[in-house]
């Protein structure tokens, strides 16, 4: 069984900063692509950045130079390091690691900013 914990939301001003943290239970070096979604009030759920087992990155272009993703495979965690926090950016973010075909969740963690 993997399980996934988020953990590093939280209230934050515009223009503030946020590191979100993914534990794993089991090694990522495993899984193929790791990433973040985020799912805002009334919105259907958005795909903000990925990081592939190679080290490839994706990034949304609504977060695009303002977020990083990246992974500590020692650790067995996935980071999303959120610079210059927008309102827009408020929502519930999961973590999903994915591994020949089968992908899996984290229960996610609440980022809201305020303007």
């Amino acid at each position: 069984q993997v399980q996934l914990v988020e953990s590093g939301g939280g209230l934050v001003q515009a223009g503030g900063s946020l590191r979100l943290s993914c534990a794993a239970s089991v090694s990522i070096v495993r899984f193929n692509v790791m990433g973040w979604y985020r799912q805002a009030p009334g919105k259907e759920r958005e795909l903000v950045a990925t990081i592939s087992s190679g080290g490839s990155t994706y990034y949304a272009d609504s977060v695009k130079g303002r977020f990083t993703i990246s992974r500590d495979n020692a650790k067995n965690t996935l980071y999303l390091q959120m610079n210059s926090l927008k309102p827009e950016d408020t929502a519930v973010y999961y973590c999903a690691l994915s591994h020949d075909g089968i992908t899996y969740w984290g229960k996610g963690t609440l980022v809201t900013v305020s303007s």
